[in-house]
């Protein structure tokens, strides 16, 4: 609730009553901390899963048929993997804390009469704030004086210039924040001038506190893995459930079991396939994922975000700061003459000035020196500015021309300063150049240009033309810069200048453009996104006209595309969601939007079907990160809001890291479906291979012991070595997987069917051949174990490609599957040989001979998926050509 200002006494501000009464009634001016979760918590969350409950109950009813070993093998399973997930989840949300922090400190307030300083939580709705340059604003403040005031409010808008406050103006609430000039918000920095305003909102009530409400939310969207790997999840439980009753129908139907056999059995079915190393390896893909990512200069917040970018098919980036510098630059100088000049390098970076006749220039880059109050400095090999920016952006200019600072202040000897401020809109200074008084202003082109009769044309001075200068100025706004224009006039008593009543008799020497200029690598790292059909659009608080600019710079529009401002949407909201939907989808160049908008515009994105990645530094780019699948921050330039709200950080800011993740987000997930392929083809095959031993009125084939030894241990070891696979190569030559495309797709379903019906049938086979050749059960299930190894062993080396031969890849790009597939097959080896483990498993050695033979058995495995490769090669091929 905001105070009414008629009930404010604005002249002496507040009472220490009336302020204690307030403070009662309003609250602190803080905003909460959100509540991390306990490691507790997290623990327990891990059981809540259909494959756990699963487990669960095989683990119960195998104590409750005094089956021990296998209860004990089970329970250890569930503990590992709750272990495994408790690590991975463990990240601590910190938005909201580091919101608070922006609003930290005391403030300088009148009360009682007399100004005095206040801690920033005791400030209440009514106070009266004085603020002066280097302040940041305590809370959400309509202003009631103002003297040369303006304020950084990029945090919040996203535009980078900071905003002139006029306390005289009467902006509605409603208007977008970059436009209300009469107010001030909570968070922003005043850069220039002083001020005094009334407090009308604090805590969650303000602008920023808006903001912090809606990033402590819980977030409703996920990961793109995590709703695969759900989907999954539930169809292979649900898939579980049909095979046990289907199992248990046909054991009844059979007949001659006996019921323990029969529970037993059930058991053996949903352990063998049930993908228990799914969890372990899921996380060191991830894991790698997030290794191989940190070497692009992406910093993974949330294990599950390593995917998370490789599945987005829609980035929404902010402009300032992440596509571009963030840094105002003169981009380029236009003369009377109509004499272009261009600049190299952005910000405060080097550069140098290009065009013909640079001497024409000089003039110019002396008077924005002269006129100008800021400093540039070359100290431990970089430049630094202290400053306003248009001022440093003039500094910069000249040293790119080739000035010397010091020595050009040093000769020009400044006799007046009359600084900037916005009832003016120049700045001028009275400089001695050849014991003449001259005064230098800079300034709109609209007061420069009304004050002007001459302009400078090379060493001519010429009366000036008027439209001719109007012309040039409405070609230069129209393509979204910023515009200056410099002019300067011999004086004769430098002491009586006056700011009013000398601005005539101007000679006019041309107009600077300055606009925050693009990252150099971000015009290809938009045209990568889009050869790997990830679509880009920039949303911007900034003037749409620099937005058109700045898109079509970037290939993101051209000159005739539309713009969507926040006063669109507002207005598309009023007649419906159809309207925001047409309005938003379409459009890639959004501007003048806010925080609120933003999010809105996300979330259009992904009703849409696209699954979307937000990029920002900002405090507005916030919530829209929450909101969206993957959140990514600049880790530079970006706020600590911005970076506690992403799932990823861009430690070098360069949009063009974002790409590199983009391929490495695709490599992960394409691995992880190696794995589940790997697990699900493996798991089908024992499916097949129990319900062939019942349908043969045939025991138990493999028991629920073994079946965990050969998932977790045998397997295990590989499943996790695949996650390392490397990059096969073209990843961003394919568009991204459709969002609604489930893990279970169609060449994954092909790949289960064929590699597992290969194994399951050749597994019962030998099964069946050792019954009949009189071989006892126990031998018959260990020669079967040691056949489901093998059949590991190459599987998992087929694995490591979906379309290319194993052949055809060097054998030792992946050194951890090199060594664990021989090293699964020797520790199950060593197992047989090991008093206790080989007890527990009933396994035993094996002849030399019995072993070949099941070698050469394996190996039918490796022949029918290199003819499975070479079909999808052919379509593939086809597909291409069509």
């Amino acid at each position: 609730m905001n105070e009414p200002l008629s009930r404010l006494t604005v002249d002496m501000g507040l009472t220490s009553e009336e302020a204690q009464q307030r403070l009662l009634e309003y609250g602190r001016n803080r905003l909460p901390e959100q509540k991390l979760p306990g490691v507790l918590g997290i623990f327990a969350r891990q059981f809540l899963s259909p494959f756990i409950y699963m487990l669960a109950v095989a683990a119960i009813i195998s104590l409750a048929v005094n089956q021990v070993p296998s209860a004990v093998f089970i329970i250890a399973v569930l503990l590992l993997n709750a272990s495994i997930g408790t690590v991975q989840e463990y990240s601590a949300q910190k938005s909201a804390a580091a919101l608070k922090g922006l609003v930290q400190g005391q403030a300088h307030v009148l009360r009682d009469g007399r100004a005095q300083m206040v801690n920033i939580e005791e400030i209440v709705p009514g106070d009266l704030v004085i603020l002066s340059s280097g302040d940041r604003v305590p809370a959400d403040l309509d202003m009631v004086w103002t003297d040369d005031l303006s304020a950084d409010e990029s945090m919040l808008t996203g535009e980078s210039i900071a905003v002139v406050k006029d306390a005289a103006s009467a902006a509605s609430p409603d208007a977008p924040l970059a436009e209300q000039i009469n107010r001030c918000f909570a968070g922003s920095v005043i850069t220039r001038g002083r001020g005094q305003g009334v407090v009308k909102a604090t805590a969650l009530n303000t602008q920023i506190g808006t903001i912090a409400e809606r990033v402590s939310r819980r977030r409703v969207s996920e990961p793109p893995l995590m709703i695969r790997i759900r989907r999954f999840t539930y169809q292979v439980a649900g898939a579980i459930m049909i095979a046990i009753i289907a199992l248990a129908a046909l054991m009844a139907w059979r007949g001659g079991y006996e019921a323990t056999a029969m529970v037993m059995m059930g058991i053996g079915l949903a352990v063998s396939t049930i993908p228990e190393g799914l969890p372990a390896a899921l996380t060191v893909a991830l894991a790698i994922g997030m290794r191989r990512m940190a070497s692009e200069n992406v910093i993974i917040r949330k294990l599950v975000a390593v995917e998370a970018l490789g599945s987005c098919t829609f980035i929404c980036s902010d402009k300032t700061g992440t596509l571009t510098v963030n840094e105002l630059t003169i981009h380029r100088a236009v003369l009377p003459n109509d004499k272009v000049y261009t600049t190299t390098g952005a910000g405060i970076s080097p550069g140098e000035v290009n065009g013909e006749e640079k001497g024409a220039l000089r003039e110019l880059c002396i008077t924005g020196v002269l006129a100008n109050e800021s400093e540039l400095d070359y100290s431990g090999g970089d430049w630094i500015a202290d400053g306003d920016i248009v001022d440093v952006a003039f500094l910069v200019f000249a040293k790119k021309f080739g000035l010397s600072l010091n020595e050009l202040r040093q000769e020009k000897q400044r006799l007046k300063m009359i600084p900037y401020e916005s009832e003016r809109a120049f700045s001028a200074s009275v400089n001695r150049e050849a014991d003449k008084p001259v005064m230098n202003v800079k300034g709109s082109p609209e007061k420069i240009l009304a004050a002007s009769t001459h302009m400078q044309l090379g060493d001519d001075v010429v009366p000036i033309d008027q439209a001719h200068i109007e012309q040039q100025f409405e070609n230069l706004a129209g393509q979204g810069y910023r515009l200056i224009a410099l002019a300067r006039r011999e004086m004769a008593e430098p002491d009586t200048a006056d700011a009013n009543e000398d601005l005539h008799g101007l000679i006019f020497l041309g107009l600077v453009a300055m606009i925050d200029p693009v990252r150099p690598e971000a015009s290809e790292a938009i045209e990568k996104c889009r050869r790997g059909g990830v679509a880009v659009a920039m949303v911007t608080g900034d003037h749409p006209a620099t937005a058109r600019a700045i898109g079509t710079e970037l290939g993101l529009c051209d000159e005739t595309s539309p713009v969507v401002t926040g006063q669109m949407i507002r207005q598309a909201r009023e007649k419906g969601g159809d309207a925001v939907r047409e309005l938003i989808l379409p459009a890639r160049i959004f501007a003048r939007i806010e925080p609120v908008q933003k999010e809105l515009i996300v979330e259009t994105f992904m009703k849409d079907g696209h699954f979307v990645a937000v990029t920002g530094d900002g405090v507005n780019d916030a919530p829209a990160m929450r909101r969206a699948n993957a959140g990514v921050a600049m880790g530079k330039s970006g706020t600590d809001v911005a970076k506690e709200a992403a799932d990823l950080i861009i430690t070098d800011d360069h949009f063009n890291s974002i790409v590199s993740g983009i391929e490495q987000g695709r490599i992960v997930y394409n691995n992880i479906r190696k794995v589940i392929s790997l697990l699900t083809a493996t798991g089908f095959s024992a499916l097949l291979l129990f319900f062939l031993s019942v349908m043969a009125g045939l025991p138990m084939p493999l028991t629920a012991v073994q079946l965990l030894w050969l998932n977790l241990v045998a397997n295990g070891l590989q499943d996790v070595a695949l996650a390392f696979e490397p990059k096969e190569g073209g990843e961003l030559d394919s568009p991204p997987r459709n969002p609604s495309e489930p893990i279970f797709e169609r060449h994954v379903i092909e790949h289960v069917l064929i590699a597992g019906t290969t194994m399951g049938v050749l597994a019962f086979s030998v099964y069946w051949y050792a019954l009949s050749q009189d071989i006892d059960h126990e031998m018959a299930t260990n020669i079967t174990l040691m056949l489901m190894v093998l059949f590991g062993n190459v599987h998992a080396l087929s694995s490591r490609s979906e379309t290319r031969s194993l052949f055809q890849i060097p054998p030792f790009s992946n050194v951890f599957l090199a060594a664990a597939v021989p090293g699964a097959l020797c520790l199950h080896l060593l197992s047989m040989h090991i008093p206790g483990l080989s007890d527990i498993l009933t396994i035993q050695p094996i002849s030399v001979s019995t072993f070949g033979i099941l070698v050469a058995v394996a190996l039918i495995l490796l022949v029918v998926e290199e003819g499975h490769k070479a079909i999808l090669r052919s379509r593939n091929q086809r597909a291409k050509k069509q």
